[in-house]
């Protein structure tokens, strides 16, 4: 296990802590079981790591990663067992679903030692959430998304702003966090959902966490054969290229050459990914069963990275509205106009949308990109932004 704490002290020393993401003051930390999940690349693993820093004493705390090497020869249970015999209090494991079976194991670790706390986090959605339903109901599984325009502010340009709800941005009580921040709003759309954003290979890293996700993380889960996961990319480059559309199966099919029938249960899956957000109508909602009405990527930074010559700016704008609205609250397709959140109704458009879309709404808003400051029931694209 020597290697294990070696890398275990490496990346708590290489941890930084002057930008903490927005899930960590949501995590009950002290439970005794549970799991974080999102897409790769939102930062998982690190805030596990800062919490440690932070909080844990490295004594009777260990960090691991499933696909070390040691878990060649030794399994999951065996590290458990003398970790705790060591006197071991606090087991985090990362990318949990790397390791085959690790579902069964960690419910013998649940059941076998009452004084362990065990925090286990991975990328791919599917298998965290199949795991974890075979292990415990009991166990609660967290949710982090990727940056807000919020948190972009204070890692990229060490902004300070605070997180504002919904009826603050209503009510026009967000104050301008700079001059202008139009300009940076763009270079959010660009390049600020994910925390890697600065990295001087960006683009290359973001195409790698889609075809990870697309071409491996998905077919394994359905366990389906590499084909079957070109022809899911092929799927999200449609959804890419498209201004948000109502999907029509049939068409979809004869694009990707994937049947008809399946086509419904690959779209769940790729959103569970992370890749897509289903806007459904307000009989299930976006965590419900709702009819799908419209289907976007999940965030503005994967249009410019998949069409980065021909991205539809009105897909934009609705693609950035969803999801940052979603983070905190239930949002659903409008009948007279782009969304629905509770009895609020919101219009998408540029500096000259006009109203006419809500006047039959009882409590309509016109949200305009391109303005810095709004008016009555006029609100800026980019405030919507600073919900978490």
């Amino acid at each position: 296990m020597e290697k294990l704490y070696e890398f275990f002290n490496r990346k708590i020393k290489d941890t930084p802590l002057d930008f903490i993401r927005y899930k960590y003051d949501e995590i009950k930390w002290n439970g005794r079981f549970f799991g974080l999940v999102g897409p790769r690349g939102v930062g998982k693993s690190t805030m596990l790591l800062q919490y440690i820093k932070q909080n844990l004493s490295t004594n009777d705390t260990l960090y691991v990663s499933a696909d070390n090497l040691y878990f060649t020869n030794n399994s999951l249970v065996d590290l458990a067992d003398k970790f705790v015999k060591m006197g071991g209090k606090h087991l985090f494991i990362d990318e949990v679903h790397k390791y085959h079976g690790w579902s069964r194991e960690l419910k013998q670790i649940y059941d076998s030692y009452n004084d362990l706390q065990v925090v286990i986090s991975g990328s791919s959605i599917l298998d965290i959430y199949k795991g974890m339903a075979d292990l415990s109901r009991r166990v609660p599984i967290y949710e982090m998304q990727g940056m807000s325009f919020r948190e972009y502010l204070r890692l990229f340009h060490n902004i300070e702003v605070p997180a504002y709800t919904l009826d603050d941005v209503l009510s026009h009580k967000v104050e301008l966090p700079t001059e202008h921040p139009l300009p940076l709003f763009k270079d959010y759309l660009h390049h600020g959902y994910y925390p890697f954003g600065k990295d001087e290979e960006y683009e290359m890293e973001l195409l790698q966490v889609i075809n990870q996700t697309m071409e491996v993380d998905i077919p394994q889960y359905l366990e389906i054969n590499a084909s079957v996961g070109r022809k899911l990319k092929q799927l999200l480059m449609v959804v890419a290229e498209s201004v948000p559309f109502k999907p029509v199966m049939q068409k979809l099919a004869d694009v990707t050459g994937i049947s008809r029938n399946n086509i419904p249960d690959y779209l769940n899956n790729i959103e569970r990914a992370g890749m897509i957000v289903q806007l459904r109508d307000s009989t299930g909602g976006i965590r419900g069963l709702g009819k799908v009405e419209k289907l976007y990527l999940d965030n503005t930074n994967l249009i410019y990275s998949l069409t980065p010559s021909n991205a539809d700016i009105g897909n934009v704008r609705e693609t950035f509205f969803m999801n940052q609205t979603r983070v905190k609250y239930d949002v659903v397709s409008s009948t007279i106009s782009d969304f629905q959140i509770n009895d609020l109704t919101f219009e998408i458009g540029g500096r000259k949308k006009g109203k006419k879309q809500i006047e039959k709404a009882a409590h309509g808003y016109v949200v305009k990109d391109d303005i810095e400051s709004g008016y009555a029931n006029v609100i800026p694209l980019w405030t919507f932004g600073l919900l978490y």
